[in-house]
């Protein structure tokens, strides 16, 4: 058999399994990019498929040429190689079309680009995001609306270890939050972009909004959701032990909903505080859930602590302004309201055992920040 005649056989085979394959296997597996809901997505999705073409086509070009060349010029056919050299022609083909393939990649790159640094100094919503170790703070600039996101609860649960739990059956694990942050559909949205402690980067593949939070800059993106729904997100920055523990999630719906909730919030922010819960959210990671934390060398037990126990000043400084002694205690003050740090430090001095009572007030943490 020919070597063109087995090349050509073998290549029917690969065909065949491709396209004859299980169809329910290859339904698990998607090779391309996904377009996202914003035109600047819809626009990376074409400059790649752009130069996904041109390089297609430059490929089986070269390639059929080589393959033509090693098949019917071969040395066992008697051909001999022709002999030229400083050939003008080749010369200025060879330059001239990467050149013309260039100039067709550069300029609607050149564009997209352009319109991803757009600073959104026009836009309909404006929200500051805020990296920690590890969660996100957002604070609408145009209505006073702030909270702090973290994994969500099932989620952290079912990461800790030896917790036996069915990941499959945790909701989006890993990628769901407790407070998702919403947004209008078909409306502007700016984002600030910074951080409190180390890099991170905030990333929404739907929106190709991937921006680095920098401590003590301000990094600026934007972007213009044009369907509803809920866009998953993560940190794409190696930011610490939990980086695999900071998702990213965006609620895209109508402007009437959206009003709604901003209003809930506003509502919801002069409230009764559940210092159970900001607790479990915030500090149970550390200290554990019910007040036994994993590594006390390094996070003391909260259950019989001498601080939960103690003087409730000492107390209030250590979570407002963190520990000059255990760099593993940041400080909570940026993170959290007076009547939220209230609550934390309250729940910590009645909770497993502790007797230290509910006895701390906002008025005193505000007078305790530095």
């Amino acid at each position: 058999m020919s070597a063109s005649k087995t090349i050509t056989k073998l290549f029917h085979l690969l065909l065949a399994v491709v396209l004859l394959g299980p169809s329910a296997a290859l339904a698990e597996y998607e090779l391309n990019m996904t377009r996202g809901v914003t035109d600047i997505s819809e626009g990376v999705y074409d400059m790649h498929m752009l130069v996904f073409w041109i390089v297609t086509v430059a490929g089986i070009l070269v390639f059929s040429v080589m393959i033509y060349s090693l098949i019917n010029h071969r040395k066992s056919k008697g051909v001999t190689a022709a002999q030229f050299h400083e050939s003008s022609t080749v010369e200025v083909i060879w330059t001239t079309i990467p050149l013309i393939i260039l100039i067709a990649i550069a300029v609607p790159a050149t564009s997209l680009l352009l319109k991803m640094e757009d600073p959104a100094t026009d836009a309909d919503v404006s929200i500051k995001v805020t990296a920690w170790q590890w969660k996100w703070q957002y604070e609408y600039l145009d209505n006073g609306v702030s909270f702090m996101s973290n994994l969500a609860k099932d989620s952290k649960e079912a990461s800790m270890k030896d917790a036996g739990k069915d990941l499959t059956a945790v909701d989006n694990y890993l990628l769901n939050v407790d407070k998702p942050i919403y947004v209008p559909v078909n409306k502007k949205v700016r984002l600030l972009i910074t951080s409190n402690d180390v890099i991170h980067a905030w990333w929404v593949p739907a929106f190709a909004v991937k921006r680095d939070a920098i401590p003590g800059y301000v990094n600026v993106s934007w972007f213009q959701a044009k369907k509803e729904g809920v866009y998953r997100g993560q940190c794409a920055e190696l930011c610490g032990k939990d980086h695999g523990f900071m998702p990213i999630v965006v609620h895209v719906v109508s402007q009437a909903k959206y009003d709604n909730w901003v209003a809930e919030q506003k509502n919801a922010a002069g409230g009764p505080v559940d210092g159970k819960a900001l607790y479990e959210t915030n500090c149970a990671a550390c200290h554990g859930v019910a007040g036994k934390s994993a590594v006390p060398a390094m996070f003391p037990h909260m259950a019989g602590s001498a601080i939960a126990n103690g003087p409730a000043a000492a107390h209030i400084d250590m979570v407002t302004n963190g520990s000059k002694k255990n760099p593993a205690m940041q400080a909570f003050g940026a993170q959290f309201n007076d009547a939220e740090l209230a609550a934390i430090i309250n729940y910590e001095r009645t909770a497993f055992g502790n007797t230290g009572g509910a006895t701390v007030k906002p008025a005193d943490v505000k007078a305790a920040r530095k």
